[in-house]
């Protein structure tokens, strides 16, 4: 079970978003170091910064980490993690909810957007309505019925199935020191706005 390699479930777009911020920060960062005057430099830096820790918390940190022993859960401000032993129901409605005992955690990404959910539905419901299709366009046809969230709630289920008995451990939800960081080094800049704001 240790060489097990992780596999990470995200939103891919948030993903892409993410990153691109990261990189127009970072050269909009370079911008104002090099031409940028005081202290409006320092205030858009800032207003850079607090974005940044936005993104960072919504778009890149939250994901499904499915390991050897159990899944792992990052959401924008707490880490979740269910040994597969402990891990009950996998529900999707916008979200994807997972069981364990009596509680619940409710996974960030991915989400299956109501207007997704919709498309689905009606993909699946043409399929079922067409008496010409083989058992095999039937069967393409019932997986485009399903959204993304609905595809890593079901490998998750067969993940729990195959591996509840080679794991042990109890579910804990703790938060997460980078995020909480994250958050702190956004208040701080702020502060740091409004000072300047006010002395400007």
């Amino acid at each position: 079970m240790a060489d097990v390699k992780p596999t990470v479930f995200r939103s891919k777009v948030a993903w892409v978003f993410g990153w691109a911020w990261i990189v127009f920060a970072l050269l909009n960062a370079w911008d104002l170091a090099v031409r940028g005057t005081m202290p409006s430099a320092l205030i858009a830096a800032a207003v850079l910064g607090i974005i940044t820790v936005f993104v960072f918390l919504t778009a890149l940190r939250p994901a499904i980490v499915a390991e050897a022993g159990g899944v792992r859960v990052r959401n924008p401000l707490r880490t979740a993690y269910i040994p597969w032993n402990a891990l009950g129901a996998v529900t999707v409605t916008d979200a994807i909810t997972l069981q364990s005992g009596p509680a619940k955690v409710r996974c960030w990404t991915p989400q299956a957007s109501p207007r997704e959910r919709a498309r689905a539905a009606a993909r699946a419901a043409k399929a079922a309505k067409d008496p010409n299709l083989t058992p095999a366009q039937r069967a393409v046809a019932e997986a485009a019925g399903r959204t993304h969230a609905d595809w890593v709630a079901e490998w998750l289920t067969a993940l729990r199935d195959e591996r509840r008995d080679m794991s042990t451990g109890e579910t804990t939800v703790t938060w997460s020191w980078w995020a909480l960081a994250s958050v702190a080094a956004a208040v701080l800049l702020a502060g740091l706005i409004v000072v300047l704001a006010l002395t400007g």
